[in-house]
Parts: structure tokens; sequence; C-alpha cells
């Protein structure tokens, strides 16, 4: 599992060029709402997505962190022109 605020996960979302939902969504074999779903915190439960009361917008916990790594992925070669 996996813990980070849900500023920080919309700091990322923020960081991502256009039309990164689709890219992601089909890298992972999901649908690009799932992926904005993520990023909004309405991810279903299916997605171990779990938003706690605190601090920056709230704790969330990731059971499957597979859509944060690859936005992460993307983010990092759009900032470093790859």
């Amino acid at each position: 599992m996996t813990r980070t605020t849900f500023n920080r996960l919309r700091e990322v979302k923020d960081s991502l060029p256009h039309g990164s939902s689709a890219v992601i969504a089909a890298e992972l074999g999901i649908t690009a709402d799932d992926v904005r779903d993520f990023f909004r915190g309405t991810a279903n439960g299916e997605s171990g997505y779990h938003l706690e009361p605190g601090p920056d917008g709230g704790i969330v916990v990731l059971a499957d962190t597979r859509i944060l790594e690859v936005a992460l992925r993307l983010a990092w070669e759009t900032k470093n022109g790859l």
C-alpha cells in the first residue's frame, strides 16, 4: 500500500501533458474515465483507492499504484523532453 495526499495527486495530474488520460488508459487496459476518476478522488473500490480526512486535501491510500506510476513516468518524460 502507498500513502500520499490528495493535493500531491493533483500536482501529478497538473504536470501531465494534454491527452495523458487516454495514454495511461491504453497502457493499462482501462478506460480514460477510470484515470480521470483516480485523479478526481472518485476511483471505485476495485482500485483500492481510499481517501481519509487529513492535511493537504486528505490522505489517499492506494492498494494499486499502476495509474500513479505511469503518470509519474509520463510527467518525468515530459519534463525531460523524452
